[in-house]
């Protein structure tokens, strides 16, 4: 049985300018929980230190509506039941898992480049030919996710990928409050990382890329197909 694990940001706290936190991105993390359970694959939680909450903004009526509401206001759905048993990166087993999907929200750039312990998961499910899948944010996990295979060499290294992008940045208006925290954009990341950024048409447009076993999103918008793609790439 094909099984997977979404691995989300344990940071949560004050971030933008009106003093609200960031967090898990809610749809980010419910979108590939829906779709991994339509195609009967099974989604644990993790995060590096059994911890998550969520970004204020995705709670917003304009990503959280409709059926996916629905789901969240109800404390005995299968997505609220599951992320209440949230794991600590320590006690997974990546024998079990085929796929390891990263959903965003601005709380990854804090603590995904320090995540040893997600690291360490991502790579022995990418050692075990799984998939590593992430959405917006959600890329920040390649800063510092060497190869197994070649411990000298950033995962992404000469690949292509995509995420949020400075321009979305820009125009929701933390682009400043990420400097000042010494942070930057998915795309100035790929930069550093040696990867190819692939941008979508706009920034808040539905984009995918895979390349090889990585398939990356890039924004709130993309979820669905990245965990679409991931199901797709697995039972190929």
């Amino acid at each position: 049985m094909v099984k997977a694990l979404i691995a989300v940001t344990s940071h949560h706290d004050t971030f933008y300018e009106n003093g609200s936190k960031t967090g898990v991105f809610v749809s980010e993390a419910l979108h590939p929980f829906l779709v991994f359970k339509e195609n009967n694959i099974e989604s644990d939680f993790v995060s590096e230190n059994g911890t998550f909450g969520y970004d204020v903004n995705s709670l917003d009526p304009m990503f959280l509506n409709g059926k996916d509401l629905d789901v969240f206001n109800n404390k005995s759905s299968d997505f609220n039941v599951s992320i209440s048993n949230m794991k600590k990166a320590s006690q997974i087993n990546p024998d079990e898992y085929q796929i390891i999907f990263f959903p965003g929200g601005h709380g990854t750039a804090f603590d995904f480049p320090q995540a040893e312990g997600l690291h360490k998961v991502a790579q022995n499910i990418w050692k075990n030919n799984g998939i590593i899948a992430a959405v917006s944010h959600g890329s920040n996990i390649f800063d510092g996710l060497y190869d197994p295979e070649n411990p000298s060499k950033l995962l992404v290294e000469s690949k292509t990928i995509t995420g949020f992008t400075h321009e979305g940045e820009e125009i929701i208006g933390v682009d400043r409050t990420l400097k000042k925290d010494h942070l930057g954009s998915i795309e100035e990341l790929c930069k550093r990382l040696g990867a190819n950024f692939s941008r979508p048409d706009a920034p808040f447009e539905e984009h995918v890329v895979t390349d090889g076993r990585i398939i990356t999103g890039s924004n709130p918008a993309s979820a669905v197909s990245t965990a679409l793609k991931a199901v797709e790439l697995v039972g190929s």
